[in-house]
């Protein structure tokens, strides 16, 4: 049995595995509805540049992504197919929730084929609150993860703690 295995892992090589993929995030984005936009300003802008935060957006699926921002209404209908993305992402992997429909429901939370928020179907690390969110809070949301991935232990147990933890709010 490996280091990694056993969950023994020098700390120097804890912190260069982790630096690693803070700056290695693969996005996939699953964008809904108006807040799609918004993500997109984020991403295509050279004034809301991502890839200097070491983000790159484009991944060709969600094997080869790691994080999922999903921004905008999410119905009953869509629901199993972000699931199904959801799960088909390899381990490690990461969720922001960006905008009121995909945090809550938003203001279409009354009707009956809208879900409740995301968190109902997926783990959810970093919510960003904004009907449409601004694009430098979905930069903010990526600053926030990368300081979290930083301290994330390597062991199974670790990686167990850390759906145990409150999900982080953008203010």
């Amino acid at each position: 049995m490996g280091l990694i295995e056993s969950g023994r892992m020098p700390k120097p090589l804890t912190h260069l595995l982790n630096y690693s993929r803070k700056y290695s995030l693969w996005m996939f984005q699953w964008g809904l509805a108006c807040c799609a936009i918004e993500m997109g300003a984020a991403l295509a802008s050279p004034r809301y540049d991502m890839m200097r935060l070491g983000v790159i957006p484009f991944p060709a699926s969600p094997r080869q992504s790691d994080l999922v921002v999903v921004s905008g209404t999410v119905t009953d209908k869509m629901a199993p197919a972000i699931r199904r993305l959801y799960e088909q992402m390899p381990d490690p992997k990461y969720v922001i929730s960006m905008g009121s429909c995909a945090n809550c429901g938003g203001p279409y939370w009354d009707s009956y084929s809208v879900t409740k928020g995301i968190d109902q179907i997926i783990p959810v690390d970093i919510y960003v609150p904004g009907c449409p969110p601004r694009p430098e809070a979905l930069m903010e949301a990526i600053v926030m993860l990368q300081e979290r991935i930083q301290n994330e232990g390597i062991g199974n147990d670790q990686l167990a703690k850390r759906w145990r933890g409150e999900p982080i709010t953008v203010a």
